[in-house]
């Protein structure tokens, strides 16, 4: 008897037990994810306007101001094209512009820079040289050359050479390698 008792305990637990586990629990459905929008570069907006300084040889060199996406062909043709004669094959026409720099037209990079001190003629002038005269700095390549520019917009020029050591990504010895060969007109 104390077996069969013994017996349908342990019989009474495992129906129990599998009446409370043995259930499958009910499905759940996830929540929606939120979506990742792919982010592009800041590109600047279609309305936005760039102001660029043409320089050298063209029918009204100056400031002239031309869409966002323009290219160097636009701000040329804005200044009202290139002297007769003028050779336009060292420019890139097709190169996309930025706000605030200088296409040098007709001229060397030394020769658009003004003149300051003697010798100055062979160095390119931080406050003057477009991303193009600054890249082809040794040790400047396309990126350090943007900065140089930016901080040239968001402080209103460089008033020394020794300012150079401000921009980031420019340590001791790139500065070095460049102080013999800029110039701040």
């Amino acid at each position: 008897m104390v077996f069969a008792l013994a017996l349908l305990a342990a019989a009474a637990v495992i129906a129990g037990g599998l009446a409370i586990f043995g259930r499958s629990p009910a499905a759940e459905i996830a929540p929606p994810l939120p979506t990742a929008r792919a982010q592009t570069p800041h590109a600047p907006k279609a309305s936005e306007k760039l102001v660029i300084s043409v320089v050298g040889h063209v029918r009204a060199p100056g400031l002239v101001t031309v869409p966002s996406g323009s290219r160097v062909a636009d701000a040329l043709r804005a200044a009202g094209g290139a002297n007769p004669g003028v050779d336009l094959t060292v420019l890139n026409l097709a190169r996309k512009l930025t706000d605030g720099e200088q296409v040098a037209v007709g001229v060397a990079a030394a020769q658009a820079a003004p003149a300051g001190s003697a010798g100055a003629a062979s160095k390119i002038d931080l406050n003057s040289a477009t991303a193009e005269q600054l890249d082809s700095l040794p040790g400047v390549g396309a990126v350090t050359a943007r900065r140089i520019a930016d901080w040239r917009t968001q402080h209103g020029g460089f008033s020394s050479v020794e300012q150079l050591r401000d921009v980031d990504g420019i340590g001791e010895s790139k500065f070095e390698r460049l102080r013999e060969q800029v110039t701040v007109g």
